[in-house]
């Protein structure tokens, strides 16, 4: 009798419609496991992680690299935010961020000897690269510029086990023009290095590490460095999550798909009530919450200064704000208005952008009439007292709108010694100059963060238009 093979899997032949069948259940397996209570689920046992990590460690104090960081971090731990984008350790586009400075972490750096910058990613991948290349890059520059006279100061570290020999080599070849681009921003370097007492190193930390919780690996003091630890919080998944038994890597990611509008801070106030609650009433439980903390939210936050004569606040403002003030107010809202309708009295403008990029490309437009209008207020208060000189600027975020509009006004009405000018025809503005405004409004607010297209429009709007 002839032998028979067995079929192979390309010899199997299915219905037209089993493919279709076994398609949707593949992808409805699919959708149940990157739930929301997955994804919290998976949230709370990494921030364990963490926890145990900063115990590990000495009790350094944890940073949250912002957003996805303040997921594993929970509120009573965390002691600050760090602001270090994983497009700036991206391979073929390193650099040195001269809009993200987080120089306000050198203070805390300095006074606990280190500090453990916590951030996750997404499935496969061991660490972010804002982990294991943005964060390394800072470290040197800074290293370089604050210990110019040390040896080795221009010595990178980087994880051997993510970032290959030649990668490295590339990134420490451009070393010298990130230093060249930090000096450009002419910041006053002195007041940073009487922070730190030495220079920075990054360490690493994942769930693949092997921690002694009884023996602190970090509660020494480094002899020859500050650690800058940087702790993947999400064990690495090789292969589908459906094998992971719920487990989602870098579930804090992503939030605009799935968080339905809650945020780090609203989930841990209300941690086990989210976790216990069965999955289908889930999505009314977040609903309420978010509307909650809306509802209660307080009115009108304190104004930053992050310039001369120049503040930023998020929206809405509180009524001293709100009318009647004596300073300069100019409120970019979510409405889009005709320009005609923008100023509402000498001293307050309100300026319909609209919302998220839209708004942002419409800034370009509205630059001329705010700028004007400051103008105008701060020539008529040149001799003013307290608050009646300054211009507030404030949008959805605080963060955004209200920077780009704070950036060109800076420019605009004040000369690079942040000494009020009079406009006039024969200033010209290039990027460089524009670039160091933006380091002292980063420097004085490192939670700022205007994004690409609004400082496009501030670019543009300063470069081309002649008064």
């Amino acid at each position: 009798m002839a032998h028979t093979s067995s079929p192979a899997l390309s010899d199997l032949i299915f219905p037209t419609t089993a493919s279709h069948n076994f398609s949707h259940i593949l992808t409805d397996l699919k959708r149940a496991n990157l739930s929301v209570a997955n994804r919290l689920r998976s949230i709370v046992q990494d921030a364990d992680f963490v926890r145990g990590a900063a115990a590990s460690f000495g009790d350094r104090p944890l940073v949250a690299n912002e957003r996805c960081g303040s997921w594993y971090v929970r509120p009573a731990d965390k002691r600050g935010s760090a602001y270090f984008k994983s497009t700036d350790g991206h391979t073929n586009a390193w650099k040195f961020s001269t809009r993200r400075l987080n120089l306000h972490l050198l203070e805390l750096i300095g006074k606990y000897d280190g500090c453990i910058i916590v951030d996750s990613t997404r499935r496969g991948k061991r660490m972010p690269d804002a982990l294991s290349k943005t964060i390394p890059v800072w470290c040197t520059v800074l290293n370089m510029a604050l210990f110019p006279d040390l040896p080795h100061a221009d010595r990178l570290f980087t994880p051997p086990n993510v970032v290959s020999a030649s990668e490295h080599a590339q990134i420490a070849a451009l070393l010298p023009s990130f230093l060249a681009s930090l000096k450009a921003l002419e910041i006053d370097l002195a007041p940073l290095r009487t922070h730190l007492s030495k220079p920075l190193r990054p360490f690493w930390v994942t769930q693949e590490t092997r921690l002694a919780a009884d023996t602190p690996v970090g509660a020494a003091v480094f002899d020859d460095y500050h650690p800058v630890i940087c702790c993947t919080s999400s064990r690495r998944v090789a292969g589908a999550e459906m094998s992971e038994a719920g487990y989602i890597q870098g579930a804090g990611d992503d939030t605009e798909n799935w968080a339905m509008g809650l945020t780090a801070d609203v989930f841990w106030e209300n941690a086990d009530a989210l976790l216990s609650a069965p999955e289908a009433d889930l999505p009314d439980a977040v609903a309420r919450l978010v509307a909650e903390k809306k509802r209660n939210a307080p009115r009108g936050v304190a104004p930053k200064r992050v310039a001369p004569l120049i503040l930023v606040c998020p929206l809405p403002l509180d009524d001293d704000d709100n009318g009647g003030t004596a300073r300069c107010v100019v409120a970019l809202t979510q409405d889009v208005t005709p320009p005609g309708s923008w100023v509402k009295s000498p001293s307050r403008m309100e300026v319909g952008l609209g919302k998220h990029k839209v708004a942002s490309r419409n800034l370009r437009q509205a630059l001329p009439d705010i700028c004007s209008f400051v103008s105008r207020y701060l020539d008529a208060h040149q001799d003013a007292d307290g608050a009646a000189g300054d211009v507030l600027f404030a949008c959805e975020t605080g963060k955004d709108l209200s920077i780009g509009s704070a950036l060109a006004v800076y420019c605009w009405c004040f000369d690079q010694n942040g000494k009020r000018r009079v406009a006039d025809s024969k200033t010209f503005f290039n990027k460089d100059m524009i670039r160091v405004k933006l380091g002292t409004i980063m420097t004085a607010f490192p939670e700022a963060n205007a994004n690409r297209a609004t400082l496009q429009s501030v670019n543009s709007f300063l470069m081309d238009h002649r008064r």
